[in-house]
């Protein structure tokens, strides 16, 4: 028997050292080759470490949350003949899980909720939490189990730190316990447990380039009420005309739309701030990023182009992007370079939101809910699709005045959608 010693490979972009994100072996496990072993994290992206040999592990290097020089010792692997003692010239292969990290904000397809089911009386797995207990999960989750009827503390959590995961419901859902009164107990049991989770992996690049951005960027937020009335029906007249042919449409390719024809008076918006530089890049082409919650975080797929995009081809990338992000399955080239964010929690949208920006963008404009509310329409009380835009910018350089213009031209855009497609 010998020993294999894989070690901290060469990532590529002159990355000298990585953060341990995650094991997915301990010592003792048998692994194979092209097994993950661990998830280190990098300035911008979440990447595989796979095996590149059978045998068990007998060795680690360290702990998750710890920073790793390349070319350090990851791992050590009893592997059959002589092994590497020394370790040979070629470091572990680096498998594509690309997830960069994204600053902001949450989730973007937009969709109807469905008809709630029945809530289930007692079934699936189960945990007892406090009335007043936030499980974690992400806002898809929580939607999906609100369209479910499920009480999501009472749900027991499989992923990361007890994380509620989609399967988490269909399990609960699948599963049935014979005892009606438990969750009842359960849910009045008094808890006097504590749990502290670390800050590590992508959970720790989010918190940093969020904080980033407030200390560096002077955040002014603008909220504006957009009447989408007419928008959304010419989404739902298209929708039934085309819909089966060239697929449905959600808001958001109109959302993109809207940003592209209005950025042509506010070219000062499509922008980058090279604070240290003090330089500011104004960009012909608009990479729209679209900030997506993932169960491992917030992300931002970018729309390249979108000044290109029809509305269908927008409505496809968009629903392409969300869904390789979700999936872990986005490249490196797909999380970055966005010029400008757009951001919407969808049906949680809320009425008020103050989104954060996505360095080095100087603006970003968030979605929040579609509401029918009682307006007066040249003296009559009428009912209204109305929707909130609550956007913020970089008030180091871009002044109020102009971002309150850009968000006015993006409503009278929606308000009057014929004149999203006038050339």
């Amino acid at each position: 028997m010998g020993t294999h010693v894989i070690k901290m490979p060469d990532i590529g972009e002159g990355i000298a050292e990585v953060e341990l994100s995650q094991w997915h072996v301990k010592v003792g496990d048998l692994v194979v080759e092209d097994q993950v072993l661990a998830d280190v994290m990098t300035d911008k992206a979440m990447v595989d470490i796979p095996s590149p040999v059978h045998g068990k592990v007998i060795a680690l290097g360290g702990q998750p949350g710890e920073v790793m020089a390349v070319g350090s010792v990851l791992i050590s692997i009893e592997v059959e003949g002589a092994g590497n003692l020394k370790e040979s010239d070629k470091p572990a292969p680096v498998a594509a899980k690309e997830t960069p990290v994204a600053p902001k904000v949450e989730a973007v397809v937009e969709s109807k909720p469905a008809a709630p089911r029945a809530a289930p009386v007692c079934q699936g797995p189960m945990v007892a939490r406090e009335a007043n207990e936030r499980p974690l999960a992400s806002p898809a989750v929580r939607k999906h189990a609100l369209d479910l009827g499920i009480q999501l503390r009472l749900v027991r959590g499989s992923g990361p730190a007890g994380r509620v995961l989609h399967e988490d419901l269909e399990a609960y859902l699948a599963q049935g316990q014979s005892n009606a009164s438990a969750p009842v107990a359960a849910a009045y049991a008094q808890r006097h447990d504590e749990e502290q989770i670390q800050v590590i992996g992508m959970r720790r690049k989010i918190a940093q380039r969020m904080q980033e951005a407030t200390q560096r960027a002077a955040h002014f937020s603008y909220v504006e009420e957009i009447d989408v009335t007419a928008i959304e029906e010419l989404r739902a007249h298209l929708n039934e005309k085309h819909g089966a042919s060239r697929g449905k449409l959600t808001l958001l390719p109109f959302l993109v739309r809207a940003l592209v024809v209005a950025l042509r008076d506010f070219p000062q918006m499509n922008a980058r701030y090279d604070d240290e530089a003090q330089v500011i890049t104004r960009l012909g082409a608009v990479h729209v990023g679209v900030a997506t919650q993932s169960d491992v975080g917030l992300m931002v797929p970018v729309v390249r182009h979108a000044e290109a995009r029809s509305l269908w081809d927008s409505a496809a990338e968009i629903s392409r992007l969300a869904t390789a992000a979700r999936n872990g399955k986005a490249s490196r080239d797909e999380l970055s370079g966005s010029t400008i964010t757009l951001t919407s929690l969808g049906a949680l949208g809320g009425i008020v939101s103050t989104p954060v920006l996505n360095l080095p963008e100087v603006a970003i404009v968030g979605v929040n809910k579609i509401v029918e509310r009682p307006m007066v329409v040249k003296g009559q009380v009428v009912i209204r699709k109305m929707m909130n835009l609550s956007s913020s910018f970089d008030h180091r350089v871009v002044d109020g005045m102009d971002a309150a213009l850009f968000i006015q031209a993006i409503r009278g855009l929606l308000e009057q959608p014929a004149t999203l497609f006038v050339e």
